[in-house]
């Protein structure tokens, strides 16, 4: 990668982090798209999992005033284990259809929260353990499932330091466990590991960048921005898989 070209990938990781911070579940959801512009999709895995472990644990130091414990179980937990199941099944699994399947459910559900936004999903058990197993299960396979866990947080009204917080310490168990397996597969490549410095600084700048900007956001808007982002988030799928 050139110079030029390497400004633009930084920049662009920059952005994405500061938009993951604010949005509350990680930068991953605009930089796998984003990132397949320069990189192969297997490559894009490892790295993106090398991001975010930089990016959680910035974000637990920053915001390590406030996490959901019971979210961390109910929520976490099955996602971490289904993040193995999905990063294990990576080998053999086509993403192009599951891609396609998420942004249209990405794109309607935020749609229709944005539209109704009296509809909630209901804070209990059953859907955080849901939201777990669907969001550790899809970022296994194609690399991001934040936007699945954003939607699932949502439904809990936390503030957003908490919701941020739990969110980064669930995302930190996620991403630790899918590296060793991308690892074990060869998805992270040492001609790429020279990007891991450029990406560990834009992940401070970025996370401290978007806590700066949330002192200023109320809890309404930065659960509107959170849908926002979940419905860029699957366009911006469907117009990677589309291009791919």
């Amino acid at each position: 990668m050139n110079w030029e070209y390497l400004l633009l990938f930084i920049t662009l990781a920059l952005i994405a982090e500061i938009l993951g911070t604010l949005g509350g579940f990680g930068s991953s959801m605009l930089f796998v798209p984003m990132a397949g512009y320069f990189l192969d999709f297997h490559s894009v895995l490892g790295i993106t999992a090398l991001f975010h472990v930089s990016s959680n644990l910035t974000k637990i130091v920053l915001f390590r005033k406030g996490f959901d414990k019971q979210l961390i179980l109910f929520l976490g937990v099955p996602a971490v284990v289904f993040v193995i199941v999905g990063a294990w099944m990576s080998k053999w699994v086509d993403p192009a259809g599951l891609k396609i399947g998420l942004a249209f459910f990405l794109i309607v559900s935020s749609v229709l929260f944005l539209r109704y936004p009296t509809i909630r999903v209901q804070a209990n058990v059953r859907n955080s353990i849901a939201g777990g197993v669907l969001s550790g299960g899809i970022a296994g396979v194609i690399g991001t499932g934040g936007a699945i866990r954003g939607i699932t947080l949502a439904a809990f009204d936390l503030r957003p330091d908490v919701f941020i917080a739990t969110s980064a310490i669930i995302d930190m168990g996620v991403d630790s466990s899918r590296t060793v397996v991308y690892w074990m597969n060869g998805y992270i490549h040492q001609h790429d590991l020279y990007l891991v410095p450029f990406l560990i600084a834009a992940s401070i700048a970025g996370t401290y960048t978007g806590k700066v900007i949330l002192k200023r956001v109320s809890q309404e808007k930065f659960k509107r921005f959170v849908l926002v982002l979940v419905l860029l988030t699957g366009l911006l799928t469907l117009a990677d898989t589309i291009r791919g």
